[in-house]
């Protein structure tokens, strides 16, 4: 195919992914106060087409699909300056004018502590915003309604407190429409892949803080990825990160580590992205890891790190913007707090 004939398909698929995905998000329930839950983007495949490895003529300029990747937003109503961070970082997006933003994606920790109040709180934000399809996985935080007792008050020591890991589970379906935690959707050809913890310590009390994918889910996700047998790229969305190469995590990993490495092995293009750590882009290292895959480790919106997992600065909120192109993928570092780039989080993957 010529760069000609390329680029009028290309255009072809720019329309009916915006088509599938429904344009501009809406929140059901707006026209009666809040919203109740999250519209949801396609869920069907139109894969973009995407050239072999041959070396091409010229470089791809104009990206097929872009977007924001926040993580740990960690909305909680008693802890306004968390709510002040998402409402900057959605400014942020919408007054973006160095590229589209397709599509947001909150990888985990969504809310503070999962109660109704948090979500509720979560969907009064986004309610006041005409935003990109949105889509989100589940972090441990998102499980922590079990802390509490029915009066309200934190007391981890009598944890479940009556309450089961399903219930947390269904609030997150309910607000974001999902049947189950995970999801997948494509937007523009491009498709991107929600793995969500399953299960916390009510019902596992041997994950701790770790993230649990059941056969089904490990089952579902390679059935999905086999859509890329032919290269086309893939993005998956996990909030714990991962362990070291060969070995299986616990507490604050991923816990199937080496299924879910093997199950993506196969496949020459994907791309990971995790959040949890809420790392800092300026002075921590390895947010880029290559393995058979590339590993992104994003930070927080609602409060950054450094290695000893002390706030940095109580303004510092951040997230990664991310452009695929028919050639390659780029992935940068936001600040959100005064909209600037990130020294030194700018990484460009050429496609296999």
């Amino acid at each position: 195919m010529d760069r000609r004939s390329f680029l009028k398909r290309l255009l072809g698929l720019l329309v009916i992914g915006a088509a599938g995905a429904g344009g501009w998000a809406w929140w059901r329930g707006r026209e009666s106060g809040a919203p109740t839950s999250v519209a949801l983007p396609s869920s069907q495949p139109v894969p973009a087409s995407f050239p072999s490895s041959t070396p091409q003529a010229a470089e791809a300029t104009e990206p097929i699909f872009s977007f924001f990747i926040f993580s740990d937003t960690h909305i909680n109503p008693d802890l306004p300056k968390y709510t002040e961070h998402l409402h900057q970082a959605i400014k942020d997006t919408l007054d973006f004018k160095e590229g589209k933003v397709e599509a947001i994606v909150i990888t985990g920790d969504v809310t503070d502590y999962g109660r109704d109040r948090d979500y509720k709180e979560f969907l009064s934000i986004i309610g006041n915003y005409k935003l990109p399809p949105l889509m989100a996985n589940m972090g441990n935080h998102d499980y922590y309604s079990i802390h509490f007792t029915a009066d309200g008050k934190w007391s981890s020591e009598t944890a479940p407190n009556g309450k089961k890991d399903a219930d947390s589970r269904e609030r997150f379906m309910k607000v974001f429409n999902y049947e189950k935690p995970y999801n997948d959707f494509w937007i523009n050809g491009c498709h991107i892949i929600m793995l969500s913890q399953e299960a916390y310590i009510q019902e596992r009390p041997e994950v701790g803080e770790g993230a649990w994918y059941s056969d089904e889910q490990l089952e579902w996700l390679k059935e999905k990825l086999k859509k890329h047998a032919d290269g086309s790229p893939a993005f998956v969305m996990i909030h714990q990160p991962l362990p070291a190469i060969g070995q299986d995590g616990g507490s604050h990993r991923l816990i199937r580590a080496k299924a879910f490495r093997e199950i993506l092995k196969p496949y020459k293009n994907v791309f990971v992205f995790s959040g949890h750590t809420h790392r800092d882009f300026r002075f921590v290292e390895d947010h880029y890891v290559k393995e058979t895959f590339h590993w992104f480790h994003n930070s927080s919106v609602a409060r950054v790190n450094n290695r000893q997992y002390q706030e940095v600065a109580a303004k510092s909120s951040q997230g990664m913007y991310v452009e695929v192109f028919a050639d390659r993928v780029r992935v940068r570092g936001r600040e959100f707090s005064d909209r600037s780039w990130i020294k030194g989080a700018d990484w460009t993957v050429k496609l296999v």
